[in-house]
């Protein structure tokens, strides 16, 4: 029986969570076609998932909650449910992705297959079984500090856009170069930030061509290794998919840009940015989190810290 599409974007839309996308499988190849083509019901009503920028384009399901839905299945098949994938539905105006993630269960002696992952901060403060019982239950008090799973990020899927702006490539763990299938943590209350930063920016009348990801997710076992005093947070957000670390770049070379018209690159430039991030949380509470401005050094130029925890956080030379 095919389900009206209004009825898949009801039920996700009763979800909360916002995010966007289009349909095909990173992990199964020759995944069929949705039974049904979405309608313009179906266009108005992922509107809800677009975020507050109307930018997301991807919706990240954990697999017990792909497995509740039973209105995907009929729309993508079982394999929905059972393999992690990017599944997406083609609509006027772009894709929208339903992106199935690995369960954290899935997670071995700190890997999923050849990829390392490293231990969480809140797995060392509780038994494996409890760790493992929690991801599989899906209880996300009993997996305080843990993600809900792990978006497969493969060769043939790594482009997918998951918002206006950005595709998953952008939020890679920076090592691991030769090793696919990656796995990323990332949520779509980020996506949303940055891309209203980056409008924010060009309402400021600043040039703002792209807001490049210096750092998004980060492994536990990357981050440990930058762990120390004027380093990295043992706790990072970085490692929950909720932080970016993010320059402008408006010309061919990857480095930030004068922002501020002063003709220097500085802290001042960056200090920009963090601007239009305290205006996007003014407008938007509900998506407020740190912000840190940082200097540049001999290997990187200066850049801003953006993240979404829920409580207000400021650090560097504002």
């Amino acid at each position: 029986m095919v389900v009206a599409a209004a009825l898949v974007c009801a039920t996700l839309v009763s979800l909360v969570r916002p995010a966007p996308a289009r349909a095909t499988s990173g992990r199964a190849p020759g995944l069929p076609a949705p039974k049904a083509s979405p309608d313009s019901a179906l266009a108005s009503l992922l509107d809800t998932l677009r975020g507050n920028s109307g930018k997301l384009r991807a919706r990240f399901l954990s697999p017990r909650l792909a497995a509740g839905l039973p209105v995907l299945r009929e729309l993508f098949g079982e394999p929905v449910a059972q393999r992690a994938g990017v599944y997406t539905s083609a609509l006027k105006d772009g894709p929208f992705h339903f992106i199935t993630m690995r369960p954290f269960a899935d997670k071995v002696q700190g890997r999923i297959g050849s990829y390392r992952i490293g231990t969480f901060p809140a797995e060392r403060r509780a038994p494996r079984a409890q760790v493992t019982l929690a991801a599989n239950s899906g209880s996300a008090a009993a997996l305080r500090g843990q993600p809900d799973g792990f978006l497969e990020v493969t060769l043939a899927n790594q482009d997918t856009r998951i918002s206006e702006h950005f595709r998953l490539r952008d939020f890679l763990t920076k090592d691991q170069h030769s090793v696919w299938p990656k796995y990323l943590v990332l949520r779509e209350p980020l996506l949303d930030k940055l891309e209203l930063v980056l409008a924010e920016l060009r309402d400021m009348g600043v040039a703002a061509n792209q807001l490049k990801v210096m750092s998004g997710f980060r492994t536990p076992q990357y981050n440990a290794q930058g762990v120390g005093a004027g380093g990295r947070a043992s706790d990072s957000r970085h490692q929950y998919g909720d932080a970016a670390d993010v320059y402008v770049v408006n010309g061919s070379k990857d480095w930030m840009s004068d922002l501020n018209g002063d003709g220097r690159v500085d802290t001042r430039d960056a200090r920009v940015i963090a601007q239009a991030a305290e205006r996007v949380e003014q407008r938007y509470p509900e998506l407020v989190g740190g912000v840190g401005i940082y200097k540049a050094t001999s290997a990187h130029g200066p850049f801003v810290h953006i993240d979404v925890r829920g409580v207000r956080a400021r650090w560097g030379e504002w």
